[in-house]
């Protein structure tokens, strides 16, 4: 089932790459008592991601925050290696928070699970952006397979 807007986020563990290497992050805690602006690409590097979808965020990043976002997150199912080189490749500078679901149990906790093995990828998460208040998803935007609009930072700033 796909989650939707009053949802609770699911229990998982994400990894971040913290100064001392990979780390745990647990969606419990890392959602608890804050908002969070959560995009989703299907891959670090791939076209549409590198040159819209993250740079958006980045750019946004001070106006989405003054509309009280606490943290500004990505996540993709890649390794925390890869989505560690794509936001020091991207310019992230603690803008955005790089978060690894590195075998998909995020996306598939949340239903937003996507197989492309077609294109050679494997299992994947769609792309989509959320607000979530204090765990709880507030607003969803969720992309038709190829789409890039409603995921995006500036639709995002529409909505806070």
């Amino acid at each position: 089932m796909t989650i939707k807007v009053g949802d609770k986020i699911p229990s998982a563990t994400l990894t971040t790459m913290t100064a001392d290497g990979p780390g745990p992050i647990s969606t419990d805690e890392y959602f608890a008592g804050r908002k969070v602006a959560l995009f989703s690409v299907p891959g670090a590097f791939t076209p549409t991601c590198s040159a819209k979808h993250l740079p958006g965020f980045v750019e946004n990043a001070d106006g989405i925050r003054g509309k009280g976002v606490t943290e500004i997150a990505c996540v993709a199912v890649n390794d925390v290696f890869v989505m560690d080189a794509w936001g020091k490749s991207a310019g992230v500078n603690g803008k955005v928070t790089m978060l690894a679901d590195g075998n998909a149990a995020f996306a598939e906790a949340m239903g937003l699970d996507m197989d492309a093995s077609g294109f050679g990828m494997g299992k994947r998460s769609k792309r989509f952006s959320m607000i979530v208040d204090d765990g709880t998803v507030a607003e969803l935007n969720i992309e038709e397979p190829g789409a890039f609009q409603v995921s995006s930072a500036e639709h995002m700033l529409t909505q806070l």
